[in-house]
């Protein structure tokens, strides 16, 4: 999985995103100021097409009105706002369509500046977009990608706001929980993310391993035009990567992972091979 996976683009001539404070808001009138947002608002630096043909799964969305534009159109957001999710979920279709076999996940886990008049809005485009692929609500132990293939399903859509309830092809927020661990330490991180694997639910949702640190106002602060990848990503990656390769998948184990940057090291291939290891068990089993 990539993190805050659309912000491999924003654009920073239009207004701060209702994500962001009023403090914020004010200070970004100056364009420079907006310029140092992006070099901290952007995670990721490839598309979602090219995500997808690295190997990338599982997408983290942040998803916005534009105050004070007429209509309903939304866009992704991270501090700046980004494509429209429109044509990212098209993007998206597109890949499924030449690759009838994958299968991805939507997580759509924050809104902003959205009335139920959005929301519907937006869960007609996501309808339009992906039609019947759209996997409705199951037991999360029946999904297994046979049940995909049989029924022709290639998209399940988490969203956190309780409008899921009126749409079948909607999962709930609760069943992809993410727990995060807002911290610029890489070794606090990692021991946040043993601890939270060990409390993950047994049975019934799917889990997110963040893979992630956070910056503080002091860390953008001190580095302002260094920018997040410098900063942050580039020193802890390979800590990171050592702990995903010593990772085990299934029950009470990693179920995906998501990286800021993951083209920056051999990422989405490491986490893939985990399931090498359980093609070992089924073998030793039988």
């Amino acid at each position: 999985g990539s993190h805050d996976s659309f912000s491999y683009w924003v654009d920073e001539k239009s207004p701060v995103g209702p994500d962001q404070v009023t403090a914020i808001k004010r200070l970004a009138r100056i364009s420079l100021v907006r310029k140092i947002m992006k070099k901290w608002s952007v995670t990721q630096n490839l598309t979602f097409k090219e995500q997808l043909e690295g190997g990338i799964r599982y997408f983290d969305l942040r998803v916005s009105s534009k105050p004070g534009e007429i209509g309903q159109e939304i866009y992704f957001i991270h501090g700046l706002f980004g494509i429209k999710v429109w044509d990212g979920l098209k993007e998206m279709n597109s890949f499924l369509e030449q690759h009838p076999k994958e299968v991805i996940f939507l997580d759509f886990n924050h809104f902003y500046a959205m009335d139920d008049s959005h929301h519907h809005f937006l869960i007609k485009r996501i309808r339009s977009a992906f039609e019947s692929k759209l996997c409705c609500v199951e037991c999360v132990e029946y999904v297994t990608l046979l049940y995909m293939w049989e029924k022709k399903h290639q998209v399940l859509i988490f969203y956190h706001h309780p409008l899921y309830q009126e749409y079948p092809f909607l999962w709930p927020g609760n069943k992809m929980p993410a727990p995060w661990a807002n911290t610029t330490n890489v070794h606090k991180l990692l021991q946040f993310l043993e601890t939270t694997l060990g409390e993950r639910s047994r049975y019934g949702t799917f889990h997110v391993s963040q893979a992630i640190l956070t910056p503080r106002v002091k860390t953008i602060a001190r580095h302002l035009i260094r920018g997040l990848k410098n900063t942050l990503v580039h020193r802890n990656l390979p800590m990171i990567l050592n702990w995903v390769k010593a990772q085990k998948p299934g029950v009470m184990g990693v179920n995906i992972i998501t990286s800021d940057f993951v083209e920056l090291v051999d990422f989405a291939a490491t986490v893939i091979a985990l399931n090498d290891l359980l093609l070992e068990e089924d073998e030793s089993a039988t």
